[in-house]
C-alpha cells in the first residue's frame, strides 16, 4: 500500500499476474483492507493469492534506521523476512525508498565487496535503452561507491539488454576529464584503472553531459543517486508534458486553460503528418510514452543486495499497475544478482576491480523477452499491503 492510489493498483496487479503468468503472490498488509480489494476486484480466494497480516505501518516520517529497529511488525519488516526465508523469491514495494533500502541492507544484507547498493533503471533511447545508476538510493557517496555503481549498472546492462562490454560512463557537466567535482574526478580514475585490467567486462567512456544520454554516447550513465534521482523526475515532467502537448493539440484542443493554439502547432502538424494522424489519434500516448512513463516501467531493481528487491514507483495507475512489468523479467533480475554474485570481490578505497559479466547466451536467451506483454516475475513474490506508507516520494 505505498503507491499514491494504493492498495487498488497493488491489488490488481497482483491479481492480474498470478491469472496472466500462473504465479504465487503474497499480499502483505492490513488483512481486512486486502481482503476488501480482494473482493472489489473479483479475486477473493484466488487460487495463488494469500495474505500476509502486518500490523504496523511505515510512515513517510519515520525514519529508515529507527523504523528497522522499531516497527518489527511492519509489512516492509514481514516482506523482506519472507524473501530472506526463502518463501518469496522477490521483494517489490512502492513505499518509502530509504526504508527499503534499510530493510534490504539489514535483512538480506550486501553482496560480498558492495558498500552500498544503488537503484538501476532502464531509459529509453532512440539508439536502444540505456542504464542509470543510482536514481535515489544513496545521496552522499564516496568515489569508490561511485565507481562501484557504475560497475553494478554495466552487470545490469549485460543482462537486460544482452551488451556483452556495455559503454560507460560518469554523469558531469562536461565531457573533459578535469570537469565534474572531486568526487566524479576520483571515480573517473578509478574506472579508468579498472576498465584497463584483463577481465574487464565493460569499457569507461569518461565523463558525459546530460545532453548525451539520448545520444547513444554509452550504455550505462553512473551518477549518485541525488542527481540521478533528479533525472528521472525530470525525464518524467518532461515526457509528460510533451506527450500532453501533443494529444491536445492531435485533438484539436487547447493546450491549457484558456489557452489557445500552442505556439509549437506547426511543429506538431509535422509530427502528425509523419507518424499518420488518423492512427495517432487511435492510440495517442504512442509506443514511445509506453516506454517513458512511470505507470508502464514503474519500477527499478536494488542492485548490490543479496536478494531480488524492486523498488516501485507510486504513481503506478489502476489500469496499468501489473508488477510483471516492473524493471523487466526476474529471469533477468536473479541473472543479474548471479551476475553480480560472480564479479571479484577486491573493492578497495584505492581502487576498484572489473566486473565480469554473465554468459552472453543467457544474456541474449533473456534480452528476447523484454519488450513481450506477458512477463513472468517470479514464482512467488511479496507485495507490500498496508504497513508500507501513505505517500510515495522518492
Amino acid at each position: 500500500m505505498g503507491g499514491d492510489a494504493a492498495p487498488r493498483p497493488e491489488v490488481s496487479g497482483a491479481v492480474a499476474a498470478v491469472r496472466e503468468a500462473a504465479l504465487e503472490v503474497v499480499l502483505v498488509g492490513d488483512r481486512a483492507r486486502l481482503e476488501d480489494e480482494l473482493t472489489r476486484v473479483g479475486a477473493r480466494g484466488e487460487r495463488g493469492v494469500t495474505i500476509e497480516h502486518a500490523a504496523e505501518v511505515v510512515t513517510m516520517d519515520d525514519h529508515p534506521g529507527e523504523v528497522f529497529r522499531k516497527k518489527r511488525a511492519s509489512s516492509l519488516r514481514i516482506a523482506t523476512e519472507l524473501v530472506q526465508a526463502g518463501r518469496a523469491h522477490a521483494l517489490v514495494s512502492a513505499g518509502n525508498s530509504g526504508a527499503i533500502l534499510a530493510h534490504a541492507l539489514f535483512v538480506l544484507g550486501r553482496l560480498p565487496g558492495v558498500e552500498r547498493p544503488a537503484i538501476a533503471t532502464a531509459f529509453p533511447a532512440p539508439h536502444g535503452a540505456f542504464t542509470l545508476c543510482d536514481v535515489g538510493a544513496n545521496v552522499d557517496v564516496r568515489p569508490t561507491m561511485l565507481a562501484q555503481f557504475a560497475l553494478l549498472g554495466a552487470a545490469y546492462d549485460r543482462v537486460v539488454h544482452g551488451r556483452p562490454r556495455p559503454r560507460v560512463g560518469l554523469l558531469a557537466n562536461g565531457s573533459e576529464p578535469g570537469k565534474g567535482t572531486g568526487l566524479t574526478r576520483a571515480a573517473h580514475a578509478l574506472l579508468t584503472a579498472a576498465a584497463a585490467a584483463p577481465d574487464a567486462a565493460f569499457t569507461f567512456a569518461g565523463h558525459v553531459e546530460g545532453s548525451d544520454l539520448w545520444r547513444g554516447v554509452v550504455d550505462v550513465v553512473a551518477t549518485d543517486g541525488f542527481t540521478g534521482n533528479v533525472v528521472l523526475k525530470v525525464c518524467e515532467g518532461v515526457a509528460d508534458a510533451l506527450f500532453g502537448l501533443v494529444r491536445a493539440e492531435l485533438a484539436g484542443a487547447p493546450a491549457g486553460p484558456g489557452a489557445g493554439r500552442p505556439a509549437v502547432g506547426a511543429q506538431v502538424a509535422t509530427v502528425r503528418r509523419c507518424l499518420g494522424g488518423a492512427a495517432w489519434r487511435r492510440r495517442p500516448c504512442g509506443p514511445s510514452r509506453s516506454a517513458s512513463t512511470s505507470a508502464e516501467t514503474g519500477g527499478a531493481l536494488l542492485a548490490g543486495v543479496d536478494g531480488v528487491v524492486v523498488i516501485a514507483h507510486g504513481r503506478w495507475r489502476h489500469h496499468r499497475d501489473e508488477p510483471r512489468r516492473q524493471a523487466g523479467p526476474p529471469l533477468r533480475r536473479r541473472r543479474a544478482a548471479g551476475a553480480a554474485r560472480r564479479q571479484p570481490r577486491r573493492v578497495r578505497r584505492d581502487g576498484v576491480a572489473g566486473l565480469a559479466g554473465p554468459d552472453r547466451d543467457d544474456a541474449t536467451t533473456a534480452t528476447r523477452r523484454w519488450h513481450r506483454r506477458v512477463i513472468r516475475f517470479a514464482p512467488r513474490a511479496a507485495f507490500l499491503g498496508r504497513g508500507s506508507v501513505q505517500r510515495h516520494r522518492r
